[in-house]
């Protein structure tokens, strides 16, 4: 008879990972209590339950010996997402929002998937405690989203990510100092970076509420702003270009910021998933700016400036948005549309199916071509100066395969709930990549999601979970034989 497989290492981490969590929960309320918003005894509650569940978790459990096999990896990943994804809803759902459970799931599930969908209305008028908690949940997302790309997924093998994966140990022994060595380098420069875009925001004319909130969702790429218009409420050039600039700084892989910092080998010019993801923006921008320019929606200096922040918060998939840009023609709409499914670089915030895929399915087809004129010629493939093996390969294909299935099937899951096939493509496209709006009217830069069914909204949640956790994580665990200890 097959048994569950031990639980007690899950418990364990997801324990310790929902006490830190609590405190997190602390910061709003004490901008509830600063502004006289009655939401603060909201926020600690829900800071109290959560820390109390955690502690059950960790002292039922901190006796074992922390050793895990793949497929508790696989539980412990996709259990750490769903658990603090529940509690962070909490407070939303407690709140004077009086959002209803699947709302509160939602936006909280937008939130640290760094999705940018909002489901609220009024965002203008909400109190502190709920502006800064949206942000919070951004930029805590985004930072465990790098810790998980560059510890779990690399040893999962997800879709190829083991390209990035510098050691063949085993996980038992190497996932969590590994974990630590690297969150704790990556915190310095998460702040920093965070701190800079806040006093530039500051400098540029936001309120400092704003621009603190507005920095924990700009480099994180997450986008959940503090107004309905989102960034257009400012109407400030230079709001817009320091926003894109941290955009562009929030997308790049955070690990060579920290080789930059100590001066060593494996900077950005050794990756070259960087330079790919710089030149697609360039030309996405160019392309979009005159497009509006020549077809005079704006004169340049706006048009280069709106295609500019746009585009990038598409491809960085941020979720800000300048203008509706739905409404720019059919050209803007399709160009925006790809730039879902390309993504940023892996080893960041970004989401989508990521520029090294893109790339290695590139090389991959100009080698077919090559073969069949020359099928006797031995060819070989190299990502970053590294052989890829043909199993890396065979993983990124697969990836690539499977995104589209399930864009597929998702879209259409999403028109049997009565929602219109541009607002269900694009809404599970956007929700896919985690890039915030859709295309029509509906759930475009202009509107929100709070009109979808409910059942709609949990199709979205489910497909903003697959999309940060790189699909295979997720329908590993649907398998019954993940859970069987053999």
């Amino acid at each position: 008879m097959n048994r569950l497989i031990d639980l007690k290492p899950i418990m364990y981490v997801t324990g310790m990972l929902l006490i830190m969590f609590s405190f997190a929960m602390v910061v709003p309320a004490v901008a509830d209590l600063a502004s006289n918003s009655p939401d603060w005894k909201a926020f600690l509650s829900a800071a109290a339950f959560t820390f109390f569940v955690g502690g059950i978790f960790y002292e039922a459990s901190r006796d074992q010996q922390m050793r895990l096999d793949r497929r508790q990896v696989y539980v412990l990943t996709v259990a750490s997402w769903i658990l603090i994804t529940i509690f962070g809803a909490l407070p939303l759902y407690f709140s004077v929002a009086k959002l209803s459970l699947t709302n509160a799931v939602f936006e909280s599930m937008s939130g640290l998937t760094t999705t940018g969908s909002t489901v609220l209305t009024g965002i203008d008028l909400l109190p502190p405690g709920v502006l800064l908690w949206r942000s919070l949940l951004n930029w805590i997302g985004g930072f465990g989203i790098v810790v998980t790309a560059l510890t779990v997924l690399p040893f999962l093998r997800v879709g190829g990510m083991q390209l990035f994966h510098s050691e063949n140990s085993d996980i038992s022994d190497k996932i969590f100092p590994q974990a630590g060595q690297i969150a704790g380098a990556l915190a310095m420069v998460y702040c920093v970076l965070t701190i800079a875009c806040a006093i530039a925001l500051d400098m540029a004319g936001m309120t400092p509420f704003d621009a603190i909130c507005h920095a924990l969702a700009t480099v994180s790429t997450g986008g959940l702003s503090t107004r309905d218009a989102s960034i257009a409420y400012y109407n400030s050039a230079s709001i817009e270009w320091i926003t894109t600039a941290f955009m562009i700084l929030g997308s790049l892989p955070i690990v060579y910021y920290v080789h930059v910092a100590r001066d060593t080998r494996g900077g950005w010019g050794s990756d070259r998933q960087v330079p790919v993801f710089l030149g697609i923006l360039l030309v996405s921008i160019i392309l979009m700016t005159l497009w509006i320019w020549l077809t005079g929606l704006y004169d340049f200096a706006d048009a280069l400036r709106h295609a500019a922040f746009n585009v990038t918060a598409v491809i960085t998939d941020t979720g800000y948005a300048s203008a509706d840009y739905t409404r720019w023609g059919p050209f803007a709409v399709g160009l925006v549309f790809i730039l879902f499914f390309v993504g940023g670089c892996a080893g960041s915030t970004t989401g989508g199916i990521k520029i090294f895929r893109w790339m290695l399915l590139y090389r991959a087809f100009l080698n077919q071509l090559r073969y069949q004129t020359q099928p006797h010629r031995v060819l070989s493939l190299k990502f970053n100066n590294r052989p890829v093996m043909p199993a890396e390969l065979t993983s990124v294909l697969m990836f690539i395969s499977l995104y589209f299935v399930s864009f597929g099937l998702l879209t259409l899951a999403l028109t049997l709930t009565g929602v219109d096939f541009l607002s269900a493509s694009s809404g599970i496209a956007s929700a896919m990549a985690n890039a915030g709006p859709g295309l029509s009217p509906a759930i475009g830069p202009s509107g929100n999601f709070s009109g979808m069914p409910e059942t709609a909204k949990w199709i979205l949640i489910f497909a903003m979970l697959a999309g940060r956790l790189e699909l295979l994580t997720l329908y590993t665990v649907l398998l019954p034989q993940t859970w069987r200890k053999f």
